[in-house]
């Protein structure tokens, strides 16, 4: 069974809760890693259905960002330089890359605060086929509710051979938090990006929408599995 997903960040966590939740989310992702690398079929049995999927030692590098961009956000500056983060690794059963970015509004000023976070992981399996386990990874969210949060799974075209969209929902109206996935498996490839925002009570610029969020990774998904084809 697979590990719990995060839980959604309450409204009055701050910066702390985001890096809270990207350790969950590395957690969740290296888990998605190991189960789609380790399956059961006998070595031999099926040759990697990779197309031209490339490795891509700096997986930020060949990211399409522009999507993001064009919603009004912008890359924080980053006094130790450490913003984006990516890692890769090459192994003959799977290469693994990651790229993590830490956003904020285009516009915003000092004394306001809204945060966006974004982690993006890719896998190229090369000795397992990952179809079977993948629909079951995102649908597994449906059952993880709390009283005040439960995940809405979506399937989703336009992108890859199967995708699906998670998306934490709130049974109030009023929050200012948003957290949604998106899972893409083209052949042997995954791809998985995770968008997390805060707005502050007082910010001018609030939460984007659910549907708004999933557009907007869907758009940088294809650019960016573009790009890993090259």
């Amino acid at each position: 069974m697979p590990p719990a997903g995060p839980g959604g960040p309450s409204g009055g966590g701050g910066k702390g809760w985001l890096w809270a939740l990207g350790g969950a989310v590395v957690a969740s992702a290296v888990w998605a890693g190991v189960v789609f690398s380790t399956g059961g079929f006998g070595s031999g049995e099926k040759e990697a259905d990779l197309g031209t999927y490339q490795y891509a030692s700096d997986l930020c590098a060949s990211s399409d960002f522009t999507p993001i961009e064009n919603a009004s956000f912008k890359e924080k500056d980053s006094t130790s330089g450490s913003n984006p983060q990516h890692s890769s690794s090459k192994d003959p059963a799977m290469d693994s890359m990651t790229c993590n970015v830490d956003y904020e509004p285009s516009t915003s000023s000092s004394s306001d605060y809204s945060s966006a976070w974004l982690y993006t992981t890719a896998y190229l399996h090369r000795k397992t086929d990952p179809t079977p386990e993948f629909k079951a990874t995102y649908m597994s969210y449906k059952n993880q509710k709390t009283s005040s949060t439960h995940y809405k799974v979506t399937k989703v075209s336009g992108v890859g051979d199967e995708a699906y969209v998670v998306a934490q929902e709130y049974e109030s109206s009023s929050n200012s938090s948003a957290y949604v996935i998106l899972g893409v498996r083209d052949g042997w490839m995954t791809y998985q990006t995770t968008w997390s925002q805060y707005a502050s009570s007082s910010s001018d610029h609030p939460v984007k929408s659910n549907s708004e969020i999933t557009e907007m990774l869907k758009e940088s998904a294809k650019g960016t599995l573009e790009k890993l084809q090259k």
